[in-house]
């Protein structure tokens, strides 16, 4: 219990240390500095899991272990990646950015550690604040919608989220003895849970926590938030605060499932995820902005990761595989993203062909993340989107596989032509070779980082976090292929 309210309290006071610290070097060796604690401490709980005992209202179960390590990680490679950004940006707020940074570090990671479904909510309300100052970083009108619309959409679905957790203790008996809204308590005793009101509450579950997400049709804050965000920034929200949001509506199935309820969960997951693939699809086609196509990029690795936890079996474990790889090549293309958008001064396609001779190393990088993103061997999201495709078809649903084959062929088409442009296209614009010059090593190092775990991941799995992951699988109702 004692490392997990470190994990979560000292970023935290660090934040608000940072912002009275006066000196931006200083401010990025905390937030660097705190960073590196973080994953440090994230490690022993991996080392010392078998010793912990459920009960208290902050664990690492498997599952919140597994987003923690993937928030982590990612984390780390940001803060890395921001020391150099800091260095030559000033972003809107000043000292506020790293406070906000720290701050959103403690929210995502007290939504990982949360066993009680409140504090939980809390954690994923305080990501929402700790994040928006950040996405206002050009300081002009479209950055100021970008800002109103993710607070507006995400103050819905928190709402939502937080109407759920009201109905699921309104499902608790008075008299059953079990501690409210704990989830070892709501799962050991969800056969005594009432079916009316934990159905309604999974509704609302996956509308509050699928907006977090970015579900379809509930993702239109996506493209106008990544679009504005720094790059830094919407790393953090595609590869972060998605995987938090998932694992609010995974403990929302949790409960579900344990009452058994699969048969009215399912089928909601898999047409919510099926949904966005197919809007995905749509609109990542003709896109004209590279970081508005990783947002809908984004929209459909969230409907991957719904649809393999309605399926079930192999589908869990992919989906469970999906997050972190999910997480982590977001991650990678966002600042790779970035590195060519400080080069270009714009993400319009258009006015970014020929990269490669502009900014070689960040132009591979990109190619790498085609690869990586659009899950083609042998990077770690092929192993996870075939385990979800093979385990609809062992649980007999062969017209969703074919159906998501058939989308994620169209995505990799749309994404391969905007990278293939961007990266081989006649130099235009700002876009031209006058402008080519050496990488900073803190731009590059932190993708090629997250580009080398999500190939390791794809050839080799270490055995304790597969064992992890079957395990988290297992609790959602699936189970290693």
């Amino acid at each position: 219990m004692l490392i997990e309210l470190l994990i979560v309290v000292v970023p935290l006071a660090a934040g608000a240390l940072a912002y009275v610290v006066q000196g931006a070097r200083a401010r990025s060796a905390l937030l660097l500095t705190i960073a590196t604690l973080h994953t440090g401490a994230v490690g022993l709980l991996w080392v010392h899991q078998a010793d912990r005992a459920p009960g208290g209202w902050l664990m690492a179960d498997e599952l919140g272990l597994v987003v923690l390590s993937t928030v982590s990680v990612l984390f780390l490679v940001v803060a890395y990646y921001a020391v150099g950004y800091l260095r030559d940006q000033t972003p809107r707020g000043g000292r506020a950015f790293v406070s906000c940074l720290l701050a959103f570090l403690s929210a995502t990671s007290l939504v990982a550690l949360s066993q009680h479904l409140a504090l939980l909510w809390v954690g994923m309300e305080s990501t929402t604040l700790a994040i928006a100052p950040l996405i206002y970083a050009r300081h002009d009108r479209r950055s100021l919608e970008a800002v109103w619309k993710y607070l507006v959409l995400s103050s819905v679905g928190i709402a939502l989220a937080l109407l759920a957790v009201f109905l699921l203790a309104t499902a608790q008996p008075v008299d059953g003895g079990s501690r409210a809204l704990l989830l070892p308590d709501l799962i050991g005793g969800a056969s005594r849970l009432d079916p009316w009101w934990l159905r309604a509450s999974f509704v609302f579950a996956l509308a509050g926590f699928g907006t977090k997400m970015g579900l379809a049709p509930l993702h239109t804050w996506k493209p106008d938030t990544y679009g504005e965000a720094p790059s830094l920034v919407g790393g953090l929200m595609a590869g972060a605060l998605t995987s938090c949001a998932f694992l609010g509506l995974a403990r929302f199935t949790q409960v579900a499932m344990a009452a058994g309820l699969q048969d009215f969960v399912r089928p909601l997951l898999i047409a919510s995820g099926l949904f966005s693939l197919l809007v995905a699809a749509a609109f990542i086609i003709g896109q004209a902005d590279v970081k508005r196509l990783l947002a809908y990029s984004s929209v459909e690795h969230m409907g991957l990761l719904v649809l393999g936890l309605g399926i079930g079996g192999a589908g869990a474990y992919g989906s469970v595989l999906h997050l972190i790889n999910n997480g982590l090549v977001k991650g990678m293309l966002f600042l790779a993203v970035g590195n060519l958008v400080l080069a270009a001064g714009t993400s319009v396609v258009a006015d970014m062909h020929g990269m490669l001779r502009v900014r070689p190393v960040s132009a591979w990088l990109l190619v790498i993340g085609l690869f990586a993103v659009t899950g083609s061997p042998p990077f770690g999201l092929f192993i996870s989107e075939f385990s979800i495709i093979t385990g609809a078809v062992r649980e007999h649903h062969p017209w969703v596989a074919a159906a998501t084959v058939l989308m994620l062929t169209i995505i990799f088409v749309g994404i391969a032509g905007m990278i293939i442009d961007i990266v081989y296209g006649e130099p235009a614009g700002a876009a031209d070779e006058s402008s080519s010059g050496a990488e900073r090593p803190s731009f590059v190092v932190g993708p090629v980082i997250l580009a080398s775990i999500v190939l390791l991941l794809g050839l080799y799995i270490p055995a304790p976090l597969r064992a992890a992951i079957g395990r988290a699988a297992a609790s959602l109702g699936g189970m290693r292929p």
